[in-house]
């Protein structure tokens, strides 16, 4: 007989999370199961989105991927399905990475925020981990650049990235954390951007690639350039649609420190005591 999941709980209607739990060597609980008690009708969507973020954020902290997420075969209602068993902070990654519109999600957002004092001191909110997502996006997309930059015959990065910023805040990247108060100016800016910064910066990475490829610019002066036309067109577009510039936006905490947050919550997850039975 497979698992009859017709009756599971979602968090703004039933029981406790912990009622969904299963124990097999340890506790997990199954991303399906996890995915309808949020209100996603289909896994797959569940899969691709909530799911996915939080197994890489899960992996951008260098916490063992197989101690948060197992994939395995389970049968439900008489079928084989592949699924993943999820400890509880994956449980966490997951419905902070999820849609806060489903009245689902923002219940389980407010169970989490409310859990035993020993893990609530180093939870962080739903915008500071998809805050973390973008940071490690951007890292993996500055090396992409700098790969096709190289390609391009660009043999002073540093010049090449700062026409950049340059153009998106008309200032220089040294003058541009003095103007911030970047508390520590060895550190890297990006640390210190919030969640809308680093999405603008993002795409202004992302962009510069495209147009040294899409257009074959060569050399390290038309490179810097691309790089100073496209910083100056997300300057201008972050003006009209918020009537903000961008080198006015408030700085967040040090990402580092959320980092070492989201690490000390999966450890005192990890040691919560199984739930008492009558």
């Amino acid at each position: 007989m497979g698992e009859d999941t017709s009756n599971l709980f979602h968090f703004d209607q039933g029981p406790n999370f912990e009622d969904l739990g299963n124990d097999n060597g340890f506790r997990f609980w199954w991303a399906s199961d996890l995915a309808q008690s949020l209100g996603y009708a289909d896994f797959g969507t569940f899969q691709k989105g909530p799911l996915n973020r939080a197994m890489a954020a899960c992996g951008s902290l260098s916490i063992p991927m197989t101690e948060n997420f197992v994939t395995e075969k389970r049968e439900i209602n008489g079928r084989s399905t592949v699924d993943v068993k999820l400890s509880r902070f994956a449980c966490y990654l997951a419905a902070m990475n999820s849609d806060p519109n489903k009245p689902a999600v923002a219940a389980a957002q407010a169970w989490f925020a409310a859990a035993a004092e020993s893990i609530r001191q180093y939870l962080v909110d739903a915008s500071q981990i998809e805050r973390l997502a973008i940071r490690d996006e951007i890292s993996g997309k500055e090396k992409s650049l700098s790969s096709v930059a190289k390609m391009a015959g660009v043999s002073e990065y540093g010049y090449f990235q700062n026409a950049g910023y340059r153009g998106m805040y008309n200032m220089n990247l040294s003058k541009l954390k003095e103007y911030k108060g970047v508390p520590n100016a060895k550190k890297c800016l990006l640390d210190y951007m919030g969640k809308e910064e680093l999405a603008a910066n993002f795409f202004r990475i992302t962009q510069t690639e495209a147009k040294i490829k899409n257009e074959s610019i060569r050399g390290q002066r038309a490179c810097e350039i691309a790089a100073h036309d496209v910083g100056k067109k997300v300057r201008k577009t972050m003006e009209e649609l918020s009537n903000t510039k961008p080198e006015n936006l408030p700085l967040a905490k040090d990402i580092a420190d959320t980092r070492k947050s989201l690490k000390k919550a999966a450890k005192q997850f990890k040691e919560l005591p199984p739930p008492k039975h009558d």
